[in-house]
C-alpha cells in the first residue's frame, strides 16, 4: 500500500486548520502554542512528505530545522515559568535564583 502525495497535504491542511482554529478560538496562552505547534507540525509534514516525492529538494533537512526550533520555542516558556513558580514558593527574586543555579552548578550541590 503505497501514500499518495495529496494524502499528506490533505492530512497538513487538516492540521493546519485545527492550528488556526486554536488561535483564534482559545484565549489561553498554553493553549495557543499548542496550535502554533501544531501549525508548525503541519508545515513539517509539507516539507518531509514533498521530500518523498521529489528528490534533492532538502525537505528533511529544513524540517529537522523547524523541529530544533519548535523544541527551543517550548523551553523558553518552561524556564520562565519555573522560574515565575520558583519565586512564588521562595518569595525571592530572580538575582538569588541565578545565584543559586550558578553555584549548584559550580560546586555540584543541590538545596
Amino acid at each position: 500500500m503505497s501514500n499518495e502525495l495529496i494524502e499528506f497535504v490533505l492530512v497538513s491542511v487538516a492540521l493546519l486548520g485545527i492550528g488556526i482554529y486554536g488561535l483564534a478560538v482559545k484565549r489561553n496562552a498554553i493553549r495557543m502554542l499548542f496550535a502554533v505547534e501544531i501549525i508548525v507540525n503541519a508545515a513539517n509534514l509539507n516539507l518531509i512528505a514533498f521530500a518523498r516525492f521529489m528528490p534533492h529538494s532538502g525537505g528533511q533537512t529544513f524540517a529537522l530545522f523547524s523541529i530544533a526550533i519548535a523544541a527551543a520555542e517550548v523551553a523558553i516558556p518552561t524556564i520562565i515559568s519555573t522560574c515565575v513558580l520558583y519565586w512564588k514558593n521562595k518569595r525571592t527574586n530572580l538575582c538569588n535564583l541565578v545565584y543559586f543555579w550558578n553555584t549548584s552548578l559550580l560546586y555540584n550541590t543541590c538545596d
